[in-house]
C-alpha cells in the first residue's frame, strides 16, 4: 500500500492547454467531491478534463499517484493480443496518454508512466486493492458492468478521489442494462460527496454535433 502522507507541494506547473470556463466549472465540482460523474457526448473533453485535473493534482503534490482503467469493450473482435499486461493495456489507455500529452511534456508523461506515477490499472486487478492518496480515473465508464462500477468504488480509501468519464448513449456492452453508469448518476442526489457534472460543449470539429445527433 502507499505510503499515506502527501508530498510537499511545489510551484504550479504550466499546461498547454487553458480550460474553458466550463471545464474550470466542472474542475471544481471534480476538486469538492470523493466521487463525480463527468458525463457528456462524444467531442465534450470528458476525458481531457478528467486527465487535466488529476495531473494538476499531482504536480501540486495533493495526491501521489494517478490511477487510471478503462473497460476493455470493443465494437469488433480483435482476436488474441499478444505480449505483458502492460502492453495489452496500453492499446486500450491510447486515448488517455494522447490527451496527457496534449496538455504537457511528452517525455515527463512517458516518466511518470515508467516510474508508476501514473499506473494503468486492468479493471480485474483492483479487487483487494486501496486507493490511499491517488486520482482514479475510470474512463468510458458507461462499458463498465454495474459489478464493476461497484468494486472501483469501494477501493477509496484515505486522501482519493474517484473519476468516472462517460456517456450513457454510448453503452458498447451486449446488454445495456448491465452498465454501472445510470446507476451512479440516479443516486447523486442520495449520497453525499458523490456529483455528476454534464459537459456540453464541443471541442471537436462542428461537424461532430451533427453527427452524433444523426447517429448516437
Amino acid at each position: 500500500m502507499q505510503n499515506s502522507e502527501k508530498r510537499v507541494p511545489k510551484n504550479p506547473v504550466k499546461f498547454k492547454v487553458t480550460l474553458t470556463q466550463e471545464q474550470k466549472e466542472a474542475k471544481s465540482v471534480l476538486l469538492n467531491n470523493k466521487i463525480t460523474v463527468l458525463s457528456g457526448i462524444a467531442g465534450t473533453s470528458k476525458t481531457f478534463l478528467a486527465v487535466q485535473t488529476a495531473l494538476d493534482q499531482f504536480f501540486k503534490r495533493n495526491v501521489n499517484r494517478i490511477t487510471i482503467m478503462r473497460p476493455t469493450v470493443a465494437t469488433e473482435d480483435l482476436g488474441h493480443l499478444p505480449g505483458s499486461v502492460d502492453e495489452k493495456m496500453a492499446m486500450w489507455m491510447i486515448p488517455i496518454v494522447e490527451n496527457m500529452y496534449l496538455m504537457y511534456n511528452k517525455q515527463n508523461i512517458d516518466k511518470m508512466i515508467s516510474e508508476g506515477s501514473i499506473r494503468m490499472l486492468p479493471l480485474q486487478f483492483t479487487q483487494g486493492i486501496t486507493f490511499v492518496n491517488e486520482f482514479v480515473i475510470l474512463d468510458e465508464a458507461q462499458n463498465a458492468t454495474v459489478e464493476q462500477t461497484a468494486m472501483v468504488l469501494t477501493r477509496l480509501g484515505e486522501g482519493s478521489t474517484v473519476v468516472l468519464t462517460g456517456d450513457p448513449k454510448q453503452i458498447q456492452l451486449k446488454q445495456a442494462n448491465k452498465s454501472g453508469l445510470q446507476k451512479l448518476i440516479n443516486l447523486t442526489d442520495t449520497i453525499d460527496k458523490l456529483a455528476y457534472v454534464e459537459l456540453v460543449n464541443n471541442h471537436r470539429d462542428p461537424i461532430v454535433e451533427q453527427i452524433v445527433k444523426y447517429y448516437v
